[in-house]
C-alpha cells in the first residue's frame, strides 16, 4: 500500500508525539527529524488537531502535544484523515472491467483492500510504538553449507 507523503508525516508526527503525551514538541523539531518543511508539517498538524489527536500549545516554549487515546487510535484512523483507504478506482472505469478476467481481478483486489483495511484498523498507535521501540531482529546466520561454500570460494 502506498501512502501519500502527508499521510506518512501524520503517522510519524502522531507516533512521535504519542510516545510521550505530556511532552510538547515544536513543529520545527518534528520537521527537522524527518527532513521536511515546517510549513508542510504545520498543515498536517492542523488536520491532526481538528481531529482531536494533537493540541497546539501557544506561547514561549509552545508546540504540539498528543491528545488522543494511544490505545484506541489506529493507523487507519490517522490514514483516513488524509486519504481514502478504500478501493482505488471505480471498477466500471477500468479497461477490461466488464470481462470475466476484469471481474475476477476486481474481486481479488477488493479482498486485498479489505485485508489491508482490517490490518490497519487493528494496529493502534500503542502497538506501533512497541514495534518502533523493539530492537531489529538479528540477521540469521547463513546455513552451514553456504558458509562452507563461501570459505571455499
Amino acid at each position: 500500500m502506498k501512502l501519500q507523503i502527508a499521510t506518512r508525516l501524520a503517522l510519524y508526527a502522531a507516533l512521535q508525539l504519542a510516545a510521550d503525551p505530556e511532552r510538547q514538541l515544536a513543529a520545527a523539531e518534528i520537521a527537522e527529524r524527518y527532513g521536511i518543511s515546517v510549513n508542510h508539517l504545520a498543515k498536517v498538524l492542523r488536520t491532526l488537531g481538528r481531529a482531536g489527536l494533537v493540541e497546539a500549545v501557544r506561547g514561549a516554549g509552545g508546540g504540539y502535544r498528543f491528545r488522543g487515546n494511544v490505545k484506541r487510535v489506529t493507523l487507519l484512523d490517522v490514514i483516513e484523515l488524509f486519504e481514502d483507504a478504500g478501493p482505488s478506482a471505480r471498477p466500471e472505469e477500468e479497461p477490461g472491467a466488464a470481462s470475466p478476467e476484469g471481474q475476477g481481478l476486481r474481486r481479488v483486489l477488493n479482498e486485498i483492500d479489505d485485508i489491508a483495511r482490517a490490518t490497519l484498523s487493528s494496529i493502534t498507535l500503542a502497538t506501533m510504538l512497541k514495534i518502533v521501540n523493539e530492537p531489529p531482529p538479528a540477521e540469521a546466520a547463513p546455513p552451514k553449507s553456504a558458509a562452507r561454500a563461501a570459505k571455499r570460494g
